[in-house]
């Protein structure tokens, strides 16, 4: 009962039948205890996971690769996100004399638990290659995940080389869902489609990939298609499916069709709508230009709207300018997340954009008295097989002078073009900096840095592919434009919120993120 317990996530009950088995003295085995990990992980009670691996060491059952493995899911998935988790999981892994395969999958799937580990993930494949062993199914989808997470399409078409070749036979179809994800993720939509097509077979994750995919690309319009596709399948759509489909209606402005959709969950599906679904919605609304009719539905949805609702009205405020809706959004954004910096940073953008510089200083006071600290942009991009991280005035590449005239040289090009640098989105601390600091400002964001160093490693004609960490910024959003037409290069941004793609002047977005 307790492994079933575990297996269908039902924490609390599998600790209340171990704890009654702990009472009658009942002898516990090595697959009761792994099971009663795995309720510590799905309750996210570190605390809890920690005092029982204490009772484990005083055993000995820690060092059984099974338990181990279960120690190893727990402390990547309950370790709060930073490095303690992996170096809580990593003593684990070392404290085990001959590590099986499962027990390296589990590691590499911890460390792909965390973009800034999933280099580890890729050093740990090759491990288990060089001691000899085969990797599996399961292997193949935590290292492919890890490519995903990095951006990095050359290990990510290595690693699916290698798994054709391999002929995994057992659970090929999880391979190939991983595969069309990870190539999404790297901007590379042919080869994930690619993958798609030459399945032998698609389950509901194979359609859930490629929908999202196209959606995350801003190719709404795709992403209906294979829905459509889907529908015709003998796969039922899932909740996961319709925040996609619910997406790309976004992304396309089809506001009658996603209440279509919308609709359509509960009544065909019996799928109910959850905050997901209702903040797709309010984007979709919010794109276009309906902040009544998207305040109204926050304002009526059955349960208290998340700060992901109260976030996609925030957008779609600073987008359209709506200054008093937009404070009103943010306000209980910030009072669901205080800490949070993006409520502060969206409304500061919005004072700023209307020249409300005395409000603004207010919302930069805010943030200094609550102790908020804007996460630092970064953005990397991958060049012969080697990631080059950028960040915000960065001094310390060895081409940053190139790099930098590079960019006064486009500069001088665009504004023949017709740019303008929107300088309230370079946000100084009391709005007090003079217009040309502002402009040097904006031409260091790690963006265009990544963009130019891309354009100068290429070969031209060749698309360039650029991750950041956070929202890309409006100028940086309007200045690709002009660079993706002056160069004649396709530019992709994947930003911590989608992907955008500058083609000839124009962006996948539709101006709208």
């Amino acid at each position: 009962m307790i492994v079933a317990y575990g297996q269908h996530k039902e924490g609390v009950k599998a600790l209340g039948l171990f704890q009654e088995m702990a009472r009658r003295g009942v002898v516990v085995d090595m697959f009761t205890t792994a099971s009663v990990l795995t309720a510590f992980t799905c309750l996210e009670d570190l605390c809890g996971g920690v005092q029982f691996h204490a009772q484990l060491i005083k055993t000995g059952f820690h060092q059984n690769s099974h338990v181990a493995s279960g120690l190893i899911d727990m402390y990547s998935k309950c370790g709060g996100g930073g490095g303690g988790g992996v170096l809580d999981f990593k003593r684990v892994f070392e404290e085990i004399e001959e590590p099986d395969l499962v027990l390296w999958n589990t590691m590499i799937s911890g460390y792909s638990q965390s973009e800034e580990f999933s280099e580890e993930a890729l050093l740990c494949f090759r491990r288990i290659q060089r001691v000899g062993y085969n990797p599996d199914d399961c292997t193949f989808v935590c290292v492919i995940s890890s490519c995903s997470n990095l951006s990095s399409p050359s290990q990510g078409k290595q690693i699916h080389t290698l798994a054709i070749k391999s002929n995994i036979p057992t659970n090929r179809v999880s391979v190939e869902n991983a595969l069309i994800a990870m190539y999404s993720k790297c901007g590379h939509l042919r080869d994930a489609r690619r993958v798609f097509e030459k399945m032998s077979e698609h389950n509901t994750v194979s359609f859930n990939s490629l929908i999202a995919g196209y959606a995350q690309h801003g190719h709404g319009l795709e992403s209906l298609a294979v829905f459509r596709r889907m529908l015709e399948s003998d796969n039922a759509p899932t909740s996961i499916t319709f925040i996609s489909v619910l997406s790309a209606c976004a992304h396309t402005g089809k506001v009658d069709e996603g209440w279509k959709y919308f609709n359509m969950m509960k009544e065909s599906f019996g799928i109910e709508p959850v905050t997901e679904h209702y903040s797709c919605m309010i984007d979709l609304l919010g794109r276009s230009g309906k902040l009544d009719e998207a305040e109204r539905l926050i304002e009526t949805m059955p349960f208290d709207p998340g700060s992901i609702s109260w976030a996609a009205l925030l957008g779609a405020c600073r987008t359209h300018g709506n200054i008093e809706l937009g404070a009103k959004a943010a306000k209980k954004f910030m009072e669901l997340e205080p800490y949070n910096a993006a409520s502060y940073v969206m409304l500061g953008n919005i004072y700023a954009s209307a020249g409300m510089w005395e409000e603004f200083a207010t919302v930069r006071k805010l943030m200094r008295d609550r102790g908020v600290r804007k996460k630092p942009g970064c953005s990397w991009i991958e060049i012969n097989k080697r990631t080059h991280v950028f960040v915000a005035e960065d001094c310390s590449h060895p081409r940053i002078g190139e790099i930098r005239e590079f960019l006064e040289e486009m500069y001088r090009k665009m504004r023949k073009l017709g740019y303008v640098p929107d300088v309230s989105w370079a946000l100084v601390k009391d709005g007090g900096a003079v217009e040309g600091e502002r402009e040097i400002m904006l031409g260091h964001h790690s963006e265009k840095l990544a963009i130019a160093f891309g354009l100068l490693s290429t070969k031209e004609g060749e698309p360039i592919l650029v991750v950041k960490n956070l929202r890309v910024c409006g100028d940086c959003h309007t200045a690709i434009k002009f660079i993706s037409a002056i160069t004649g290069r396709e530019i992709t941004v994947r930003d911590a919120h989608r992907f955008h793609c500058f083609k000839e002047g124009r962006c996948s977005c539709g101006d709208y993120w």
